[in-house]
């Protein structure tokens, strides 16, 4: 029996059933991914399996320097080939890891290959997945609708001409590719000269001025509106912890005129700034009817040997221990009082913070939409199966698993939709584990399968409106 098999990570016959009856079959909607748009658009064709599999994945690279391989197979000069094998060297090492879940998966899924990666395979596994991506059948708009997706949103910054979006809507692709806003570079006044560049981008996009904060703020109007012309329906943002210092109007337009003077601002300047900004764009998703999510708890570059040498995004980013209670609740709660607060999705990285994001968000919950506030899925570091079901625990203990929206990709890559299916697997376990344990009643069944399709599919397709 090969390793991914169709009853693979299903413990129980209920579970088998659940899975295949009602969760397989359902379409993928990816509401938060970093597929790049342009790429999209032009059809991509990988020239290999190392750049399609190794081209900018940090899991992987992590885990490489973990094994013992130099930085020259990983992101060095050396050929694809051996790179590949480096790859193929560590995956034995792996075990346990969701990277070598992940791998088998994407193999089977993607390639149809049901060999187990390692060096004695490597060379015909990398031969044979290469020509299949030097077809049509393996470029990336196909690699996309392989999985039956629907809907995916890219991450997409406010001065962002969406030139790529457009392009794809006049395509006869039949996969909706929308923008997601992401709002946190105009926020980012720790570092003034950085700062007053991306200002600068932002103008041009607006087509206006920006010398004061409430200009900063007419401008991202003004693209938000952009944004919800080309279908977005949905922002996210990147924090630390979450931003609620108090302040008054005055003292942000003086910060703001501070680091436009290329000025470094205090740490109390830059928490107000901060908080201020936070609270603004969520009026904007307010008044729009968007969804607003919360990634909260990385620490990011933090090698700096690495990132002088690579920069960000290279596989040096961390899970953050910040507090994030009271000023989350204090930033939800100005929110609510102003009858301005969004539907809105919290996200941990550190898992001490799971069932404090689960309470977090029912305790804003006002009944105007079944599942309103939402704890999400298993993210990042976190995106593994210990992760994933200490999720669906938090949240059926604390919440309502039922009106979750499931899974999303989070990922950079074509060829990672097989984490949806890996994540429906889990769900049909522990629910079908609960049926066979007595904890949940087998005469309901039908609503299980029910719960399922929804967790799978429907509650996303509903609450963003797509």
């Amino acid at each position: 029996m090969s390793f991914i098999n169709d009853d693979f990570m299903l413990s129980t016959k209920t579970a088998r059933e659940l899975y295949h009856e009602s969760a397989e079959k359902m379409p993928i909607i990816d509401y938060h991914c970093h597929l790049v748009p342009q790429m999209i658009a032009e059809n991509y064709q990988f020239k290999d399996l190392t750049e399609v599999w190794l081209g900018g994945d940090h899991y992987k690279w992590r885990a490489m320097r973990g094994n013992g391989v130099p930085e020259e197979y990983i992101t060095g000069n050396r050929s694809s080939y051996e790179k590949f094998e480096k790859w193929a060297e560590t995956m034995p090492y792996a075990m346990r890891n969701p990277l070598y879940h992940w791998t088998h998966l994407e193999l089977a899924r993607v390639f149809g290959v049901d060999k187990i990666l390692k060096p004695e395979t490597a060379r015909e596994i990398y031969d044979e997945c290469t020509a299949k991506l030097q077809t049509p059948e393996f470029r990336g708009q196909e690699l996309i609708k392989k999985f039956n997706v629907e809907t995916v949103c890219t991450t997409d910054d406010p001065a962002d001409d969406l030139r790529y979006h457009k392009q794809i809507l006049d395509m006869p692709f039949g996969v909706k590719v929308i923008p997601a806003w992401r709002p946190d570079k105009a926020m980012a006044i720790e570092a003034p000269e950085v700062y007053i560049s991306y200002i600068e981008r932002l103008s041009k996009a607006a087509e206006m001025e920006i010398r004061t904060y409430a200009d900063l703020l007419e401008a991202l109007r003004r693209r938000h509106l952009f944004f919800e012309s080309m279908g977005c329906k949905l922002s996210d943002h990147g924090l630390e912890t979450f931003y609620a210092a108090d302040y008054t109007d005055d003292e942000i337009e003086k910060i703001f005129k501070k680091v436009m003077k290329g000025k470094t601002p205090t740490a109390e300047e830059l928490l107000k700034f901060r908080s201020a900004t936070l609270h603004d764009f969520a009026v904007m998703d307010a008044e729009s009817g968007w969804a607003q999510q919360f990634h909260i708890g990385a620490i990011r570059n933090n090698n700096t040997r690495m990132f002088n040498i690579l920069g960000p995004d290279t596989g040096y980013d961390a899970i953050h221990d910040l507090p994030c209670a009271e000023a989350g609740h204090r930033f939800l709660d100005r929110l609510a009082l102003e009858g301005k607060l969004p539907k809105t999705i919290l996200y941990c990285l550190n898992p001490k913070d799971n069932e404090l994001l689960t309470v977090m968000a029912y305790t804003f919950n006002d009944g105007s939409y079944p599942g309103k506030m939402q704890f999400g899925s298993g993210w990042w570091f976190l995106d593994q199966e210990d992760g994933m079901r200490k999720q669906i625990n938090a949240l059926s203990v604390l919440g309502l698993l039922s009106r979750f929206v499931g899974m999303l990709t989070d990922s950079r890559s074509f060829i990672s939709y097989p984490r949806h299916e890996y994540f429906r697997r889990i769900l049909c376990d522990v629910l079908g584990k609960d049926v066979e344990d007595g904890k949940l009643p087998a005469s309901e069944l039908p609503f299980i399968h029910q719960m399922v399709k929804d967790i799978s599919y429907n509650n996303a397709k509903n609450y963003f409106n797509f």
